[in-house]
């Protein structure tokens, strides 16, 4: 009975080991040259994706390392200059201000000097204006008596007779109009006897030449 059982559990041992090993064969993958034809092509699409992503991500990085360059150039430069202009601001506030606070003093100083002057300096102005104005307008007379002089009599004496712009007084004008006047008046006169002796010969029909023979 024994030798039986253990002939049983010996069969039943095997078939499951046979069993497994079966199982397991069903399980390992068969490599077939199509399926690994598709891996690698697949593995090499993934190389290059992942190669190309790489190259991209260097040239984006080497342009930014050059930006980052060129900004760290240019906030050197900016502090540079920053740091330049705080020294003359220094320089100025010690030395630079000082100066001009004590020259605007002075300058305030001459100013209230010169607005106390400045009436005065206003009147003398006046002043020169009144007597410059004064020798324009005897400069302008002289002028005027100097064309007079170097007038003709005859234009002078019209200029009198029969305009009012003659340089000369009221007295002159009046008395050179009366005598003017009185020449007129007594060369009318004479005209009017001549006049009237021509017409009374016409009339009588005498000659000149015979009345006065007679």
């Amino acid at each position: 009975m024994s030798s039986v059982s253990t002939r049983g559990e010996s069969n039943r041992h095997s078939g499951s080991s046979d069993l497994s090993s079966s199982q397991e064969r069903g399980q390992t993958p068969s490599w077939e040259p199509r399926n690994l034809c598709v891996a690698l092509e697949s593995v090499s699409r993934r190389a290059s994706l992942q190669e190309r992503q790489i190259k991209d991500l260097e040239a984006k990085l080497a342009l930014d390392l050059s930006n980052s360059r060129a900004i760290e150039n240019l906030l050197q430069d900016v502090v540079t200059s920053i740091h330049h202009t705080s020294e003359r601001a220094r320089f100025a506030s010690r030395n630079t201000v000082p100066d001009i606070e004590t020259h605007l003093d002075q300058d305030l100083v001459v100013l209230a000097e010169l607005e106390e002057q400045l009436p005065e300096v206003g009147s003398q102005i006046r002043d020169i204006r009144n007597v410059y104005d004064r020798g324009r307008d005897k400069a302008r007379d002289l002028m005027a008596s100097l064309e007079w002089l170097n007038t003709p009599v005859s234009q002078r004496l019209r200029t009198i007779i029969f305009t009012s712009n003659a340089p000369v007084s009221k007295k002159w004008k009046v008395a050179v109009r009366t005598v003017f006047a009185l020449i007129f008046c007594a060369c009318m006169w004479i005209a009017w006897i001549t006049l009237r002796g021509a017409v009374r010969a016409h009339r009588q029909r005498l000659v000149w030449g015979e009345r006065l023979m007679s």
